[in-house]
């Protein structure tokens, strides 16, 4: 077989395998979407109007200043009724375009901290401030999976 016709049954071999995964694609019932997390955090009782005033104002200008940066796409919170003393009463929810939007997230955070709090440092004892108000009960970052 000639080196030409070799190289022509490895390109129509390349195509065909190509449009193989595509069509795969598009056989899913849904498209991935934009990735969230969402932060369950339970205050102090008592101390629910303090978080609440911290989230107004620092957290919100932080979360404004990731957004125009294009690092985020929206945030919000969401207050939860909770049924037991280990459950949040807060719901912190950021939404990502994707996973690839948390690559380098760390140095993101760090300049936005840097910006608002002066330094990571002082940001990093704000933090440890606030677990006099509040208790991070952990997170968790999934994706929506969009129905066709």
């Amino acid at each position: 077989m000639s080196v030409k016709y070799r190289f022509a049954a490895y390109a129509a071999f390349a195509t065909l395998a190509c449009t193989s995964f595509t069509a795969l694609a598009d056989d899913h019932a849904y498209t991935e979407g934009p990735v969230v997390n969402v932060s369950r955090i339970r205050t102090v009782d008592g101390k629910f109007d303090d978080y609440m005033k911290w989230l107004d104002t620092t957290w919100k200008q932080e979360q404004e200043a990731a957004k125009k940066a294009g690092y985020i796409l929206s945030y919000e919170v969401v207050g939860v009724e909770p049924r037991e003393p280990d459950d949040p009463d807060l719901l912190l929810r950021i939404t990502y375009k994707n996973w690839a939007a948390l690559d380098g997230a760390l140095a993101k955070g760090d300049a936005i901290a840097k910006e608002f709090e002066g330094s990571v440092a002082a940001a990093s004892q704000a933090q440890a401030d606030r677990a006099k108000i509040r208790t991070v009960l952990g997170s968790a970052t999934m994706q929506v999976l969009q129905l066709k």
